[in-house]
């Protein structure tokens, strides 16, 4: 009978080990390589190694931030980049230019996003020097020789193809170039229609380039409601509603996006460019912020003027005591909490926020593989 039981025991040891490693799998899994391609909502942190004015690298940026100083995120603390990486089991991604970033570090992926920048190289001119999209793309070249250097060309171009990828572009070639002031070199060379079908045709362009560079898994994020912001309040609402110009630049936008990624997926065969609906994720808690535990939507946390919607926060500014209550942080860029709810649904929306599909249904797609 003793001897009868020490098999029973190797199998119970076996079980357990099974079961923790089933428990492991999906973490190993999730720690996939994060590339980040974008604007100042996505940047965290690459304008401050440049000489330029589009900067978040001043308290009280950063209040909240875990170590409680700005960094370089258009935030109060954490942005949507570093909410994805929580999500998939990652650390959050270094500023490419930052000179952390090397080692093992490279295979975490690199955040390549600057802020001030658009689809069109003459979008943010007037912040002088920021990362514009190609040669973000470039940097992205340079990344995977970097890398190459320690893992092989190979294990590289594994590690990118299998990659996720963010990439968050539009809503400047609006408030920053067609809009920025009345009569614009683009709005007097373009009717806005006609303006939304040439950034969508270059947009085009700078996704089939990242696919050329190996990125095979991309959320490609639509623009938030434009008219919204408190920003655009400031200058054009009389009684807190939405500037109706850049609503419809934002209307003309979002579905003709979707529409080229769809034909670009249809081209390549394969669900490569999946579509978030930034438009809709911010709509619901604009037009009822106390649903979501916000008591405003209209006015910024930090700032100054109407709606605190004027100039950049500074320290100078007027600052709320509880930034967890404000859907948006500064005039332009939305709360942590607000950013969070925005993850949420990138994760586990359904078709009114995501298509194809949500985050889960990726990774879960991508595990089988």
């Amino acid at each position: 009978m003793e001897n009868s039981s020490v098999p029973f025991f190797s199998w119970v040891i076996f079980g357990l080990l099974l079961t923790l490693g089933s428990n492991l799998a999906p973490q190993a899994e999730a720690a996939r390589a994060f590339f980040v391609f974008g604007d100042s909502l996505v940047d965290n942190g690459n304008n401050n190694y440049l000489a330029t004015t589009a900067r978040a690298d001043a308290w009280p940026y950063g209040i909240d931030y875990p170590t409680h100083r700005a960094t370089g995120r258009f935030s109060n603390g954490l942005n949507i980049p570093d909410l994805i990486s929580e999500k998939i089991g990652s650390e959050p991604t270094l500023p490419y230019l930052s000179p952390e970033l090397k080692g093992d570090k490279l295979l975490i992926g690199a955040n390549f996003a600057s802020a001030g920048i658009g689809i069109l190289n003459d979008t943010g001119v007037q912040f002088i020097n920021i990362i514009r999209i190609y040669k973000q793309l470039d940097y992205f070249q340079q990344y995977q020789q970097r890398v190459s250097q320690l893992i092989g060309p190979e294990q590289t171009q594994r590690l990118v193809n299998e990659a996720l990828v963010l990439m968050t572009l539009g809503g400047n070639d609006f408030v920053n170039n067609y809009y920025l002031v009345p009569y614009s070199a683009r709005s007097r060379q373009f009717a806005l229609p006609d303006y939304v079908v040439y950034i969508i045709s270059e947009y085009r362009k700078i996704l089939l380039r990242l696919y050329d560079l190996g990125a095979r898994r991309v959320l490609v994020t639509g623009t938030g409601p434009l008219g919204c912001v408190p920003a655009e309040l400031a200058q054009h609402s009389r009684a807190g509603e939405c500037a109706v110009e850049l609503q419809r630049a934002a209307a003309l936008f979002n579905p003709q996006l979707v529409q080229m990624l769809e034909g670009l997926n249809n081209q390549l065969g394969s669900h490569v460019f999946i579509a978030a609906n930034a438009y809709e994720m911010h709509m619901d808690w604009v037009t009822n912020p106390q649903a979501f535990g916000f008591v405003t939507s209209k006015v910024a946390c930090c700032g100054q003027g109407p709606y605190n919607g004027i100039g950049l926060c500074t320290v100078a500014s007027n600052l709320c005591p509880n930034r967890d209550v404000y859907a948006f942080w500064d005039p332009f860029h939305p709360s942590e909490r607000a950013n969070r709810l925005i993850v949420q649904n990138i994760m586990t929306g359904s078709s009114k926020y995501m298509s194809p599909m949500n985050l889960s249904t990726i990774m879960e797609l991508d595990s089988r593989v």
